[in-house]
């Protein structure tokens, strides 16, 4: 039994890492040809269907991490994941007013390329039981770049998005109401902004813990 559910694990894990390596690839591919035929303003249109599936599909994460289907903890997946998911829906997708900023090139382009490198990484690692050694180097490197230009991205966006929302009042609830309850969705950024101020740092000192780990095993081996 301990047999079939290893080797059902593996089939799974192959199979989604290299989709989702794929679905990343094309997000790039589509991210760069509209960078160099339309300049960032054409960004979103041309990635949004294949961003919202590759990233949402991240949810399962979650998912693999709470039943141990990986060992990925959960308090570093569901921060990551969560904030992504809320950029993806709760900024770009609800908010068209900020699809053309600047920002969107930066996001896209440092998601993609940061995904492309992990899912290979991983779908190398389920496939034959390893990574080749410049692929660990770039998964464990390549994010002292990234992950700055990525969290910027996000807080930029999220930060542009702002008046949009205080205008707009979008999926806030108001008083009085049948369940008296009320939500603004404004200082829900607000406080999202907040936590973005001692979270980044703590999931960038986590990361440069685990590169230092896994490139010494490395060397070791």
């Amino acid at each position: 039994m301990a047999g079939t559910f290893s080797s059902l694990r593996r089939t799974y894990l192959i199979f989604y890492n290299w989709l989702l390596f794929l679905g990343w690839s094309q997000v790039f591919y589509l991210a760069v040809k509209a960078l160099k035929t339309s300049g960032h303003e054409s960004v979103y249109a041309a990635v949004e269907k294949p961003l919202i599936l590759a990233q949402s599909a991240a949810l399962l994460e979650i998912l693999h991490s709470l039943t141990g289907i990986v060992r990925s903890p959960v308090f570093a997946t569901l921060p990551q994941v969560s904030s992504r998911l809320y950029v993806t829906w709760g900024i770009l997708y609800s908010f068209p007013e900020i699809r053309s900023h600047f920002f969107v090139g930066s996001l896209v382009i440092s998601w993609s390329v940061t995904e492309i490198i992990r899912y290979s990484f991983f779908g190398f690692k389920e496939a034959f039981g390893y990574a080749p050694s410049w692929l660990l180097w770039l998964r464990y490197s390549t994010f002292l770049l990234l992950y700055p230009a990525g969290i910027s991205s996000e807080v930029g966006l999220i930060y542009n998005a702002l008046p949009y929302m205080r205008e707009s009042g979008k999926y806030s609830i108001r008083m009085p109401n049948k369940m008296n309850f009320s939500f603004d969705y404004y200082y829900n950024a607000l406080l999202i902004l907040g936590f973005y101020v001692p979270g980044s740092p703590h999931l960038y000192g986590y990361m440069l813990g685990q590169r230092k780990k896994a490139l010494s095993k490395n060397k070791s081996e």
